[in-house]
């Protein structure tokens, strides 16, 4: 097999640099999720803290605050899991597509399946972030209920 020219290889490079924009928007997407993950894991620990040593403490404030942060933990646990397979996936279609034009395969429903598929987790990764939010929200209104008397938003 001849070795392709560059002028053969740029639109197979510019193909390819579709998928890599992905990569780059989800993985500020991740940044912002690990952040997210990290206050939930301190903010419990605090409480988790706060129960064991302070029995004069509001526990069943405490042991709420603690279920939501743990329910928490597991939504942004979910959403990173598929925003990662979403990069890995992108991260693959880019070599196949590669592999597909220098060798000249034809794969198309795989290309296909593949990219479906990373559309997928992002799908799913960004339901399970604005679960998050909500129950963050959520959160929010139970600590401020005594302070506002109802909700305030």
């Amino acid at each position: 097999m001849p070795t392709p020219s560059v002028e053969q290889l740029l639109p197979i490079l510019q193909t390819a640099v579709g998928p890599v924009i992905l990569v780059s928007g989800v993985g500020l997407l991740l940044l912002t999720m690990t952040n997210r993950l990290g206050r939930v894991i301190d903010r419990g620990r605090s409480l988790a803290q706060e129960h064991r040593t302070n029995p004069n403490a509001d526990q069943e404030r405490i042991l709420t605050q603690l279920m939501i942060l743990n329910r928490r933990a597991a939504l942004i646990r979910r959403a990173i899991t598929l925003a990662s397979l979403s990069v890995l996936l992108a991260a693959i279609l880019v070599i196949v597509i590669f592999l597909t034009a220098l060798f000249h395969w034809e794969v198309s429903i795989f290309l296909s399946g593949l990219f479906i598929t990373c559309m997928l987790a992002l799908i799913g990764s960004l339901i399970a972030f604005i679960q998050d939010l909500n129950l963050s929200l959520d959160a929010y209104q139970y600590d401020i209920k005594d302070v506002m008397g109802k909700k305030s938003f």
